[in-house]
């Protein structure tokens, strides 16, 4: 991608143009250009160029653009500290200001880069950190298989991937896109291995923390195959997250009342939990039981009998379950109920289904070939 250039000239007499345009907006910089070369030309000018920033958008953006057009000219090598020194120009000066403009240099510095070189990875971080600020990160690529494949592209150590994926989900997270964040946060939790797990447990506990206080999350037992996680096992936060994952309502009061402090401490809401595990309880219920009396419900769910029809069209809505209300018996009947786990048991379960059904299938081909010997 070609960036457009301040003036249309060698690259010294550009730099020479940089340099006395900015001294003219008073930095203290000389308008010679420097003797070790362009490189040197740009670092100066770099750290100069705080003065253009409170110029009119379309004189910033020709002045970064005239930089940036002459970064990706020079040498990999010597690029990379310099982008990196630009980069935290736009993202800390007057932080919170302007934030389109900077998006937007940042932007044209990120596209106008060969897409495989490594300090792609630092430009990509300033826009993320910007877009965060305003609200934005909608307008930056955080599709999840796109961000794989730049780990890839740019060669990315551990450290850098995790910081990577810690922004993209922290930025996901402060613009509400709390389905995206979780996936994110999975990768990021995923990505550790044994040895270094141990590492991850504010990742971890921060994770555990979003899923449960997120409303619109209802399964966890993803979570407690991840190594991070794991490594927590023993600890008040992985009891907790085990009573979401496969415990009744009855199990998370007796845990409250016993960590009420811990559970304040986490910016969990108490009436949230509740209503969240009575519709947890309720899924276990219609996977064992598929007609389930309301006095099993008042008992199980600790709610009035007033309460038992609103309570099962909440929990319809969500879609978790599938039911309709008997009025006459007093009884719910379930067509249907998501599974909180899905482990070997239910695996047998389904390979006993399709069995049961190929063999049905079998039966009524027989039954027609029968009745009909070309069927």
């Amino acid at each position: 991608m070609s960036v457009p250039a301040f003036i249309d000239i060698t690259e010294e007499d550009q730099a020479s143009e940089l340099r006395a345009y900015i001294k003219a907006k008073g930095a203290d910089i000389s308008e010679e250009n420097a003797e070790g070369g362009l490189h040197v030309d740009l670092a100066q000018i770099i750290e100069a160029c705080d003065v253009c920033l409170k110029d009119d958008d379309k004189d910033v953006e020709s002045v970064m653009n005239s930089i940036v057009s002459l970064l990706l000219i020079l040498e990999t090598e010597k690029q990379e500290a310099l982008i990196e020194s630009l980069c935290e120009k736009l993202v800390k000066f007057r932080e919170g200001e302007r934030p389109s403009l900077r998006m937007q240099l940042l932007s044209n510095l990120f596209h106008g880069m060969d897409e495989n070189t490594p300090v792609r990875y630092t430009v990509f971080c300033s826009l993320i950190k910007v877009a965060a600020t305003c609200n934005a990160i909608a307008f930056i690529p955080t599709d999840l298989d796109q961000v794989r494949k730049w780990i890839v592209d740019w060669n990315l150590n551990t450290e850098k991937k995790h910081t990577l994926l810690r922004l993209v989900y922290e930025a996901l997270v402060d613009c509400k896109k709390s389905e995206a964040a979780a996936k994110v946060m999975v990768e990021l939790l995923g990505s550790y291995t044994e040895d270094n797990a141990s590492q991850a447990r504010v990742d971890a506990h921060r994770c555990i923390v979003r899923a449960l206080k997120d409303p619109n999350t209802f399964l966890f037992d993803h979570l407690l195959t991840l190594k991070p996680v794991r490594f927590l096992e023993g600890e008040l936060i992985h009891d907790l997250l085990t009573i979401f994952v496969s415990a009744k309502l009855a199990a998370y009061v007796k845990f409250y009342q016993s960590n009420k402090d811990f559970i304040d401490s986490l910016g969990l809401s108490h009436e949230q939990n509740m209503a969240k595990m009575r519709l947890l309880t309720f899924m276990g219920m219609a996977v064992e039981f598929k007609e389930i009396s309301f006095d099993t419900m008042q008992q199980e769910l600790q709610i009035g009998a007033d309460d038992v029809e609103a309570f099962v069209i909440d929990a319809v809505r969500t879609k978790m379950v599938y039911c309709k209300i008997d009025q006459t018996q007093r009884k719910v009947v379930v067509s249907h109920s998501t599974y909180r786990t899905f482990g070997k048991q239910q695996w047998q379960q389904l390979h006993d289904s399709l069995s049961s059904w190929k063999a049905n299938l079998a039966t009524v081909k027989t039954s027609l070939q029968a009745l009909s010997p070309s069927a």
